[in-house]
């Protein structure tokens, strides 16, 4: 089946440090980018996370710190994956919750701004908890009926979310065959501004989404308490959530 794309459509699969947005690190990136005539190519990075993997999150993806010692820093990197990603829309499976936000704060400490805007982000987990509601492992079985060999090997499941998502298009009729359309279907975090959604957009206003000011408009924050902007810049929140705020501010002229 031809799917419609406007873009390449970059599938991608993170094997990181920890889950902490904020804090932790890449240590293995996993792509499939899927271009406009359905053609692929396949991409592995090991990468050095210029700390030590935690033994717990090493018994999980089976990357110790002696596989990336001498390893490229995402750093050394980063030309390269931003000429991969940049002109694609994004896939994945829970991407939109995990990969896209580590994937962008790692981004933001380069200096490179790596947004969201104008680009679809296809979460292949969404349609199928929308449809099915299972895990990868399950998706890969009920819809390719294959075993998932080496789960959490970034490259392995990332190549099982690109078939899923080929075979999803073929099963369900309901689904758009429009890649546009297939993101605004399976979207669930349309109203986030941030993607730690610690800000977000209620009624058409953009809001705080946490704390003591959940559900205030950010204008109306900032104007009776100044000191929130500072301490949120100063704090340990992910850089993404910064940057936005910061752009919300000059945009109020606050």
């Amino acid at each position: 089946m031809q799917l419609n794309l406007k873009k390449p459509l970059a599938f991608f699969d993170l094997e990181t440090t920890g889950v902490n947005i904020a804090s932790d690190r890449i240590v293995e990136i996993g792509a499939v980018i899927m271009q406009l005539d359905g053609s692929t190519k396949e991409y592995r990075y090991l990468i050095n996370p210029e700390m030590p993997i935690p033994i717990e999150s090493s018994l999980v993806h089976g990357i110790y710190d002696k596989d990336v010692e001498n390893e490229p820093t995402f750093r050394e990197l980063s030309e390269e994956l931003f000429e991969l990603f940049n002109p694609c829309d994004l896939g994945g499976f829970n991407s939109n919750r995990f990969d896209v936000p580590i994937l962008i704060e790692e981004f933001l400490r380069v200096d490179k701004n790596f947004s969201l805007d104008n680009r679809n982000l296809i979460d292949v987990r969404n349609i199928f908890v929308m449809m099915e509601k299972r895990d990868l492992t399950s998706a890969y079985k009920y819809f390719c009926g294959k075993d998932l060999v080496n789960a959490h090997s970034a490259l392995a499941d990332v190549k099982a979310t690109h078939e899923v998502f080929m075979a999803q298009l073929e099963k369900y009729e309901d689904l758009a065959q429009d890649i546009d359309q297939i993101n605004i279907q399976t979207r669930n975090d349309l109203d986030q501004i941030d993607t730690a959604n610690r800000l977000a957009m209620i009624n058409g206003v953009p809001c705080f989404n946490f704390g003591k000011y959940k559900g205030i408009s950010i204008a109306e924050v900032l104007k009776k308490d100044a000191g929130y902007y500072g301490w949120i810049q100063r704090s340990d929140f992910p850089l993404h959530t910064k940057q936005k705020l910061k752009e919300i501010k000059l945009s109020l002229q606050l």
